[in-house]
């Protein structure tokens, strides 16, 4: 995997960011999403090398070989808020004081907060497969938690770490013929991992409660997107079924927003990198 990409690891004092990087030309950042690492990207990172881009893939905190504080009571260490601003010092660290970002999936949580946090820094953002956190909780159906059940799961103390602990291959399912065998492999060594697996948790209950507060306080405050955003969803997942068109409810927070589907399911990176690579070329292009 991730052929002429280096690797490397970015101490940031309260957590430790594993990152691949390649490639030469205008900056883009990729997030992952759950459960994931940045193998996610292995398919679809080159594709944009080749298009004249410098890529970065980080495992976001607690995430892969990445890692960060000890859980708190009030979920803050695993918040949208410090994962991002991780993203941004590993960025710098890198060189590029501003980049493009892409964040798929919990990923796209990130990539929201990051852009709203750190608005200098982000030239333009896709989000794939992904909503704000409010906006989905203020659209709750019966689809919704019949679907999205895990979300509130996740959020329980202590129970769901025993529940996939005691069989993590089980809950994590993955297939490496559909994954590539590297990424697959590198999957299963994270979900293996009670460290990761907490920190997965964490990052779903921040969700519901610290990320909630801040998206809140930002739409009372009038605080938007200011460059360019483009939304990208799998024809394959459920987007449509639970939000009709996503793109009114992304213009809820921005002015500029663009997107279309992608014939794929959720892991669009792994199943359809070609029409990825090329929508995100386009959309960086422009």
């Amino acid at each position: 995997m991730f052929e002429g990409f280096a690797e490397d690891r970015i101490e940031l004092g309260e957590s430790s960011i594993f990152v691949r990087y390649g490639g030469t030309g205008p900056p883009v950042l990729l997030l992952h999403g759950h459960p994931r690492t940045s193998a996610t990207w292995h398919r679809a990172a080159p594709l944009l090398v080749a298009e004249g881009f410098s890529v970065v893939c980080p495992d976001l905190r607690g995430y892969g070989r990445s890692r960060g504080p000890a859980p708190t009571a009030d979920h803050s260490g695993y918040s949208k808020r410090a994962v991002a601003a991780d993203m941004v010092a590993v960025m710098a660290a890198l060189g590029h004081e501003t980049f493009a970002l892409a964040g798929h999936d919990r990923g796209g949580a990130v990539a929201f907060r990051l852009v709203l946090d750190h608005p200098a820094a982000v030239t333009r953002v896709a989000f794939l497969d992904a909503l704000p956190i409010s906006e989905r909780l203020s659209r709750i159906t019966v689809m919704f938690v019949t679907r999205w059940w895990h979300w509130f799961f996740f959020a329980q103390p202590d129970t769901p770490e025993r529940v996939i602990n005691a069989d993590p291959d089980r809950w994590y399912a993955g297939d490496p013929d559909a994954m590539g065998e590297e990424n697959h492999r590198e999957f299963r060594r994270a979900t293996r991992d009670p460290a990761v697996v907490r920190a997965m948790l964490e990052d779903y209950r921040a969700g519901l409660t610290i990320d909630l507060e801040h998206e809140e306080q930002d739409r009372a405050a009038g605080t938007r997107i200011g460059c360019p955003v483009t939304m990208l969803w799998s024809t394959r997942d459920d987007t449509e079924d639970l939000y009709g068109d996503p793109l009114p409810i992304w213009r809820n927070w921005a002015d500029d927003v663009t997107g279309h589907s992608i014939v794929s399911g959720h892991h669009m990176a792994e199943e359809a990198p070609e029409q990825l690579a090329a929508a995100l070329g386009r959309f960086l292009e422009d």
